[in-house]
């Protein structure tokens, strides 16, 4: 089974998006599956359910920042590579689905009662977000 496959059946499982990107990716970063799927559970349904940043993108920002971020304060370098990666696959996430924020994908606010009903009512994780994670994952791949 491919990560790409790996990510997608995470999500499937039950786990948010922004855990089935983070938790599939970072044990090959050095993080441990428990710690990166309690890591990144706040993300899930853009931010908590506020309907921002998509926790598939939320979650790839916290891979590459795993992978490259700086561990020292002068390390400007590390920063801009850094920036630069997580805009790269934002352009890459846009070009496919024209925004990164949730309710935009959606359609509908999951931080109203009635958008999580209707987005569970409409199936929605399961026919719009598995198709996020999945672009989500095969977009980190070629930037990891």
């Amino acid at each position: 089974m491919s990560k790409v496959e790996k990510a997608v059946a995470c999500f499937k499982e039950g786990f948010s998006c922004s855990q089935a990107i983070f938790s599939t990716y970072s044990e090959d970063l050095g993080l441990d599956r428990l710690t990166s799927l309690k890591i990144s559970q706040a993300f899930g349904g853009g931010m908590a359910h506020l309907g921002e940043a998509c926790g598939a993108v939320t979650g790839a920002f916290l891979l590459i920042g795993l992978k490259h971020g700086r561990t020292r304060a002068e390390d400007l370098e590390a920063k801009e590579r850094t920036y630069a990666l997580m805009r790269k696959f934002v352009e890459e996430f846009k070009a496919l689905h024209g925004s990164i924020q949730c309710r935009r994908l959606l359609g509908l606010d999951l931080g109203t009662e009635e958008g999580l009903r209707l987005a569970n009512e409409k199936n929605l994780f399961q026919t719009l977000c598995v198709g996020y994670v999945k672009n989500a994952a095969e977009i980190i791949e070629d930037i990891l």
